[in-house]
């Protein structure tokens, strides 16, 4: 469910103090729990490192990526596959 108009983006203060202290490109990693704020203009060019619940995942932000959450960037679950008899099967038959 999205945000109501009205409210506005959520955008944390403390990352947006953090990004302002930063100059952009200059490598460094912006450590950050906030999946749900949202990406504005001024992160652009810096690095976040988004944690997803165990680790942090570095993002680089983008023009495209304006207006989408941090969160959406840094996947929670890992896809390993799907097992059974026919992908051991198939896995045995490329390799």
């Amino acid at each position: 469910m999205s945000r109501s108009i009205k409210k506005g983006l959520y955008i944390d203060e403390r990352l947006l103090e953090k990004v302002a202290k930063q100059k952009p490109g200059s490598g460094t990693v912006i450590k950050t729990w906030s999946r749900r704020a949202t990406i504005t203009p001024a992160m652009v060019g810096f690095s976040f490192g988004v944690h997803n619940g165990k680790d942090f995942i570095n993002v680089l932000v983008v023009e495209n990526m304006v207006g989408h959450k941090l969160g959406e960037f840094s996947p929670t679950r890992k896809f390993i596959s799907h097992g059974g008899k026919m992908a051991k099967q198939q896995s045995k038959g490329k390799a």
